[in-house]
C-alpha cells in the first residue's frame, strides 16, 4: 500500500510540475501578444514569428495544464446530477466515465500524437501557417508528454475512485 501511495504522489507531482511549467507559456503568449500589437499598431511593423509562437504557446499551455486540471477536479464537467451524488455514487460514476470514456479517448489521442510527433521528427516537419516555419516536431511532442501526463493522472484519479468504493475511505 505504501509503493502505491507513493506512486500516486509523484503523479500529482508531475501534474503539479507540468502545471508550473505551462503557466510560464501563458505568460510568454501575453507578452508576444503585447509586443506583436505594439509592433503592428504603433509601428506598423508586424512581425512573421508572433502567430505561430502564440499558437504554440496556447497550446501547450493546454497541455501541460490539463494533468493539472484534472488533478484539482478544475475540468469541465455537467454538474446538474454529479453535484447532488454521494461522494460513493460519484466515485462510481467516474470509475464508469473512466473506463468507457476517459480511457478510450485520451489513449487513442496519446497515440496518434505520439505517431504524429515521431512523423514530425522523422520528415522534419515544419508550421506552415506563416513565412517563419518553425519546426512542428517540439511542439507535436508536448503534445504527446502532456497527453501521457492526463493518462498518468487519470489512473491516479481512477485507483483513488475505485479505492474509495471498495474500501469506504481515502486512500491517501
Amino acid at each position: 500500500m505504501a509503493i502505491l501511495t507513493k506512486t500516486l504522489k509523484i503523479i500529482d507531482w508531475l501534474s503539479e510540475t507540468s502545471g508550473s511549467l505551462g503557466k510560464w507559456f501563458a505568460f510568454l503568449l501575453v507578452l508576444v501578444g503585447s509586443y506583436e500589437a505594439i509592433a503592428r499598431h504603433f509601428f506598423n511593423a508586424p512581425t512573421i514569428w508572433a502567430y505561430d509562437s502564440m499558437c504554440m504557446s496556447g497550446g501547450i499551455v493546454y497541455m501541460l495544464g490539463a494533468s493539472y486540471n484534472y488533478l484539482y477536479d478544475s475540468h469541465t464537467r455537467v454538474d446538474l446530477i454529479y453535484g447532488s451524488l454521494s461522494r460513493k455514487k460519484r466515485a462510481l460514476m467516474d470509475v464508469i466515465c473512466s473506463i468507457f470514456l476517459f480511457f478510450p479517448l485520451i489513449i487513442m489521442m496519446f497515440k496518434l500524437s505520439v505517431d504524429w510527433a515521431l512523423r514530425a521528427w522523422r520528415i522534419h516537419e515544419v508550421m506552415f501557417n506563416s513565412f517563419w516555419y518553425p519546426p512542428a516536431a517540439p511542439y507535436r511532442t508536448v503534445f504527446a508528454i502532456g497527453l501521457f501526463l492526463l493518462i498518468l493522472q487519470g489512473t491516479a484519479r481512477f485507483i483513488r475512485d475505485l479505492y474509495f468504493l471498495i474500501r469506504g475511505k481515502e486512500i491517501d
